[in-house]
């Protein structure tokens, strides 16, 4: 007995006096001491003071503001998704203007080529045909020579002397014939030499063309390299541009995501709030009930008078908005491979591959399913593995998935990445080595056919 408890008798046994029976007393004690515990005004065994509890005007503007920029992200989006695909488009005006400038470079070299081998060509037909030249020159000096020789001589063809200075008429026949065959011969060759020299000059001609058309080849090839410079330099200045662009756009789109973060927590926030607050509501109305019940107990003789144990309650953070603010409290923090437990970030670990290009055992952050340990906390433990997961609670078909529940991404081959649905087609995730912890819309693409229930 307690000593508020033992003062009241003695009162008692003065107002009763000696002759109060003692039962009677009894009774009398246990429903004043439950008056006393419970309170005048049954404030004994009350809740703690009521939680904020925002208005519904507060929850619809938030609701609004999240709405609005979640609009805007996906308008950002949407820019960013063509903004990019312009940029790709870009990407292959470049390797194509790059590819055409390698072979217009290719060409002037070819024609630089052909128009060296042409001009030596040229100068080796001038060359040849000069030497025809001379060559004639010669044979006409020689025959003048011979002809002059042999008219002094008296041996000319056709000369008086080459007749009379023979013995016989049959020395003049064969000194007729020998001076025809001789001065024939001349003739004969110089026929020949000018032959040659027609054919070298025609080859000279023709060489000559050839150089100038290589050199026209070769002013056109560098005048196409030229064009083929300029076009790519343009390309890659439009590239860059673009590349500027969505730069900015992806600036913007990030900022406006923060705002949407922002805004959806504190939308959850209040969300949570209310929710403690008809928590709170329900727990006073519960105590209230019991105090009513142990009242009457009380003034029926029954119960002993002894006060209501508190209802038991669930853990800290077991309702879903305390999940999905759990969860929501951690946007903006590095992904780090195998980051992530029931108290917080942790440090990532090496995998031998991408996490560790990316530097992941540096930071301190979630993977995906870390990111799930740690929104659960208050509801059950995971183990550290989206494929564990997908079975830790009741599966539920896409078609039902609602605010709270487990998304997988997978295939044949396993499942590789889990996510948050927050409703709304909205999803929370620790997404991959490079990023942060975000906010986006749900992907279909590669999600399995059930989402994973583990609260309601």
């Amino acid at each position: 007995m307690c000593a508020g408890e033992r003062r009241w008798t003695v009162v008692a046994g003065r107002r009763g006096g000696p002759g109060v029976p003692r039962t009677r007393r009894g009774l009398t004690v246990s429903a004043l001491t439950l008056v006393i515990l419970f309170g005048a005004g049954g404030t004994g065994l009350a809740a703690p003071p009521p939680p904020p509890n925002p208005s519904d005007s507060d929850l619809n503007n938030s609701k609004a503001d999240a709405n609005a920029k979640a609009g805007e992200v996906g308008r950002l989006t949407n820019q960013l998704a063509q903004a990019e695909q312009k940029l790709s488009q870009l990407q292959d005006d470049v390797e194509l203007k790059q590819e055409e400038a390698n072979k217009a470079l290719v060409d002037l070299q070819s024609a630089q080529d052909a128009a060296a081998q042409a001009e030596n060509d040229a100068k080796a037909a001038r060359t040849e045909a000069d030497a025809a030249a001379a060559a004639i020159e010669k044979a006409r000096t020689d025959l003048k020579t011979f002809a002059a020789a042999s008219f002094q001589q008296g041996s000319t063809v056709g000369s008086l002397s080459a007749y009379l200075s023979a013995d016989s008429p049959k020395d003049m026949l064969a000194r007729a014939q020998l001076l025809d065959a001789v001065g024939g011969d001349r003739l004969n060759a110089l026929d020949r030499l000018q032959q040659a020299q027609t054919a070298k000059a025609n080859k000279d001609s023709a060489a000559r063309k050839a150089a100038e058309i290589a050199q026209q080849k070769q002013d056109a090839a560098r005048e196409a390299k030229h064009s083929a410079d300029s076009a790519q330099a343009r390309a890659i200045s439009a590239q860059d541009s673009q590349a500027t662009q969505n730069t900015q756009l992806e600036k913007n789109k990030s900022d406006v995501e923060q705002q949407l973060y922002a805004a959806q927590a504190k939308v959850s926030g209040l969300q949570g709030q209310r929710q403690r607050y008809q928590d709170w509501l329900a727990q006073k109305q519960r105590e209230d009930d019991e105090r009513a019940r142990q009242a009457a107990l009380g003034s029926s003789g029954g119960g002993g008078g002894r006060p209501a144990s508190k209802p038991a309650s669930g853990p800290a953070g077991s309702s879903i908005e305390a999940v999905i603010a759990r969860a929501l409290s951690k946007v903006g923090l590095p992904y780090a491979w195998g980051g992530g437990n029931a108290s917080g970030p942790t440090r990532g670990i090496r995998d031998g591959g991408v996490a560790d290009r990316y530097g992941d055992y540096n930071k301190i952050g979630f993977d995906c399913s870390g990111l799930m340990i740690y929104a659960f906390a208050g509801v059950t433990g995971l183990p550290h593995y989206s494929g564990y997961q997908y079975t830790a609670g009741r599966r539920v078909p896409l078609s039902q998935m609602r605010r709270g529940d487990m998304l997988f991404y997978g295939g044949a081959g396993g499942i590789h990445h889990v996510a948050l649905y927050l409703g709304g087609g909205q999803m929370v995730e620790a997404p991959q080595s490079g990023l942060r912890v975000r906010v986006a819309p749900v992907r279909y693409g590669g999600i399995m056919p059930y989402a994973t229930r583990l609260i309601g």
